[in-house]
C-alpha cells in the first residue's frame, strides 16, 4: 500500500458554484499549511479534527481563492488518514490552480477511485461498500440509490458475514473433531451438518436469485420497440425522449439499426432500445438490421410490441407475434386516433397475445402513455421489489462469488451423501468460505482490487 499524501478535484470538471479539492496522506496538513492562510493572516490550525476554517488559497505569494477548509483527522475521515478538503468556487480554472498548489507542496496527483481505495485499504469500509459508492454515484432511479445505500451502509455485508460464520463454526469443529477425537465426537455429525448447510445454500440462492432483480434497478430494463416499418417505433422513443432522436420519415425502414437511450419512469429507468423494422427484405443492410432487432427482442427484460391498428394485420405482424409468445411484453396499437383496421378485443382473444396486456395509444396525440408508464411499473416494481430487509444483488463480480459458494456447499452435500471421510467436508467449506470472503475484500487479489478502483471517477 503506498503512504504518500495524494490529492484531486473532487468534484465534477466543470463550471458550478462549488468546488472541492481533497488532499489526504500523512503530510496532508503539511501541505495545507503551506498554501492556505487564515482571513487573519494566521496559518491552517490543524490541532483540532472537524473543523471548518475561512482564509485563502495561496501560491507564489499571489492568492488564488478564497476558500472554507476543512480539517479531519484520521482515522475519523473518509480515507482513514489525515485529510483536509478546500471548498473552493467552483470554477474550472481555480480549482486546478489550486489542485497545482497542492501538488507543488508535496502532494501526488490521484488516481481514480484511490481515495476510496485507501478507505478499504485502512478498514473503513468493506470491498463491497467500497463497490456501493460507485453505484450510488451511477445510480439513475431511486430504487437504484436505495439499493446502493443499503449495500453502503454494510447491509449486505452484514449478511455475508452471519453466512461465513456458519460455516467457519462447522470448518472448526470438523477439524477440531480430527485432531482430538477422544474429546471430540463425529457422531451424528453429518446429519447436522445437512440440515445447516441446507439452510445456507437456501440463502445463497435467495441472493443470487435476486441479482435479476438487482440488475434491472441498477441498470434499467432493458426495454425493445420491435413491429413492423412505420408501425411508430421510433415515433414512441422520441414521445418517450421527449426529443427527435430517432430519425421518422413516411419512408419504410428508415432505421437500420439498433438506438438505445435511457428513461426514467417513476422510480426505474429503461433504457428503451429503437429497432430496424421487422419485415422480409431484400436489402441486405436493411437485412442486418432486421436481425439486430431480433437479437436485441432475444435478450430484452420487456419488449413493446408496436402493431399499426390503422392498417389490417400482416404476415409480418404475425411473425412479431411469434416472437413475443410467452415472453414480458406489452403490445401497443399505434394510430388510435385514425379508423382501425384492428380491432382489441380481437387481438386479446388470440392465443399467441395469451396474458399479454394490450393498450390503445396515439404516439402522435400522446395518448395511452398514462396506462403504459403505469403497466411498466406494474411488471416490474409492484409486488416484486421491496426495500425493507431485502438485500438485492446488483454487482455481477458478487453474483458470480455466490454461485462459487454455492457449488461448493453442493460439493459438500454430495460428500456427505457418497459416505467420504470429513477432512473432505473441510476442504469445500473452506472454499465456500474464501468464494464469499471474496465480496467482502477478505482473501481478494490485488489485481481484482485494482481493477475495481479503476472503475472510480478521480477524486473519489
Amino acid at each position: 500500500m503506498r503512504t504518500d499524501t495524494i490529492a484531486a478535484i473532487a468534484t465534477g470538471l466543470t463550471d458550478s458554484g462549488i468546488g472541492i479539492v481533497r488532499i489526504s496522506g500523512p503530510d496532508a496538513f503539511d501541505v495545507i499549511g503551506r498554501i492556505f492562510i487564515k482571513k487573519s493572516g494566521a496559518p491552517a490550525d490543524v490541532t483540532r479534527s472537524h473543523t471548518v476554517q475561512y482564509g485563502f488559497i495561496c501560491a507564489d505569494g499571489e492568492i488564488i481563492d478564497e476558500v472554507l477548509v476543512m480539517i479531519m483527522k484520521g482515522p475519523h475521515s473518509y480515507t482513514g488518514e489525515d485529510t483536509a478538503e478546500i471548498d473552493c468556487h467552483g470554477g474550472i480554472l481555480v480549482m486546478r490552480k489550486i489542485l497545482e498548489a497542492a501538488l507543488k507542496n508535496g502532494a501526488r496527483a490521484a488516481d481514480p477511485g484511490e481515495f476510496t481505495k485507501r478507505a478499504f485499504l485502512n478498514g473503513r469500509i468493506d470491498l463491497s461498500q467500497a463497490e456501493a459508492v460507485i453505484d450510488v454515484i451511477n445510480a439513475k432511479n431511486d430504487y437504484a440509490l436505495k439499493n446502493s445505500m443499503k449495500q453502503l451502509s454494510g447491509k449486505e455485508s452484514e449478511k455475508i458475514r452471519k453466512l461465513r460464520e456458519k460455516i467457519l463454526y462447522e470448518i472448526a469443529y470438523i477439524e477440531s473433531a480430527l485432531d482430538d477425537p477422544e474429546h471430540i465426537s463425529l457422531d451424528g455429525y453429518r446429519g447436522n451438518l445437512s440440515n445447516t448447510l441446507n439452510e445456507i445454500t437456501d440463502q445463497v440462492r435467495k441472493l443470487i436469485d435476486s441479482a435479476d432483480y438487482g440488475r434491472i434497478i441498477s441498470e434499467g430494463v432493458r426495454t425493445v420497440i420491435v413491429g413492423k416499418p412505420n408501425a411508430g417505433k421510433s415515433s414512441l422513443l422520441n414521445a418517450l425522449l421527449g426529443e427527435d432522436r430517432a430519425i421518422v420519415t413516411e419512408i419504410a425502414g428508415t432505421t437500420r439499426d439498433t438506438l438505445e437511450e435511457q428513461v426514467r419512469f417513476g422510480d426505474i429507468s429503461l433504457r428503451i432500445v429503437d429497432t430496424a423494422g421487422i419485415r422480409n427484405t431484400d436489402d441486405i443492410v436493411e437485412k442486418i438490421g432486421v436481425d439486430r432487432a431480433r437479437d436485441a427482442a432475444a435478450d430484452a427484460d420487456l419488449i413493446i410490441c408496436m402493431i399499426d391498428s390503422s392498417v389490417p394485420l400482416d404476415e409480418n405482424d404475425y411473425e412479431i407475434m411469434d416472437m413475443i409468445q410467452g415472453r414480458k411484453a406489452i403490445v401497443l396499437l399505434n394510430k388510435s386516433d385514425l379508423p382501425a383496421a384492428v380491432d382489441i378485443l380481437s387481438l386479446a382473444g388470440m392465443e399467441k397475445l395469451a396474458g399479454q396486456k394490450l393498450i390503445a395509444v396515439s404516439v402522435k396525440e400522446e395518448t395511452g402513455f398514462d396506462e403504459l408508464k403505469e403497466t411498466i411499473q406494474d411488471m416490474f416494481c409492484r409486488g416484486n421489489i421491496h426495500f425493507n430487509d431485502e438485500i438485492l444483488i446488483t454487482n455481477l463480480r458478487h453474483k458470480e462469488a455466490l454461485h462459487k459458494a454455492l457449488a461448493s456447499l453442493e460439493m459438500v452435500k454430495d460428500s456427505i451423501r457418497s459416505g467420504l471421510p470429513e477432512d473432505f467436508f473441510s476442504i469445500d467449506l473452506t472454499d465456500a468460505y474464501t468464494q464469499l470472503g471474496s465480496i467482502i475484500g477478505e482473501a481478494v487479489e490485488d489485481d481484482v482490487v485494482n481493477e475495481i478502483f479503476s472503475r472510480f471517477c478521480m477524486g473519489k
